[in-house]
Order: structure tokens, then sequence, then C-alpha cells
């Protein structure tokens, strides 16, 4: 996860909303990403589906069976989607998105027994310090709207 946090940093750097992922393959990481949706311009460019497409590249293709990720917040429908997809096998999660979280919060996409695969999940993983993260850009974000608005 400290890695995952080190990629947040790199999109909290960027002006994105800090969230950062990191996959595993027998102990050695094989993708990262961070959130590059306003850079890119891309509403699918979550740290989750950029290291996602870096993961297939890697293994020459879609299909993640034995990986890890490590997210420093609750994956979104899209993404929890993309996730189960994918066949990964195991998500850490750092903390948990009451407004849109998919994977336990609002739903639980990467659980659900309708679907093909399962993920097994860990929950709270440095779980302070990827709150903090959040709360620190978010609390940034709206003093320079409220800034902007006295201007």
């Amino acid at each position: 996860m400290i890695k995952a946090l080190s990629e947040a940093r790199l999109a909290f750097q960027a002006g994105e909303v800090p969230v950062g992922a990191v996959i595993v393959r027998d102990g050695a990481i094989i993708a990262r990403g961070h959130n590059t949706t306003e850079t890119a311009g891309d509403p699918t460019c979550h740290a989750e589906m950029n290291a996602i497409r870096q993961a297939a590249e890697a293994l020459g293709g879609w299909r993640l069976t034995g990986c890890s990720m490590y997210v420093t917040c609750e994956p979104c429908t899209m993404c929890a989607g993309a996730l189960v997809w994918s066949r990964m096998e195991k998500l850490y999660i750092g903390t948990m998105d009451p407004k849109a979280g998919a994977c336990g919060s609002v739903f639980n996409i990467v659980q659900d027994s309708k679907l093909n695969h399962n993920i097994e999940v860990e929950y709270g993983i440095m779980n302070e310090e990827c709150s903090a993260i959040m709360k620190e850009f978010f609390a940034e974000l709206r003093k320079i709207k409220r800034n902007e608005s006295e201007d």
C-alpha cells in the first residue's frame, strides 16, 4: 500500500483526485497507476483502470489471474467491474468511499454471487494515511473554490 500511496501523491501533485493503485503478481509489482482523468480528459483514466491496462500489457493478455491490487480508495462501479472481468484474485483497499464505492460501501460488485468471478477483499490497509490524503486534497480544493468566489 505504500507504493499505491506514492502513486496517489503523484495524482495529488497533478491536481487529480489522489487515488493510487499497484498490481502485484508473485510478490513483484507488475503495474502502477494513479488518476489521470483530468490530464487525459478521459473519464476511464482512474488509477485502477490505468494499472489494469498496464498489467494486461505486461502479461500479454487481459486475464490477470494470480494478481492482487492494492488501491488507496475503494473502487467505483466501473473499476470494480473491470477488476471482476480481469479475474483479479485479491483486492486490498485503503479507505472506503461511502458515496461511490462499489466494493462494499454503496455496492459490492467484486463479491456479487451473480457474477462469474468474485474477488477476495481486505479492507482498511493503511486507512488513516489513505483517508488523510483524500481529505487534504478536497480541503485544498474547497479552499481554492472559496478564494475564487471571493475574487
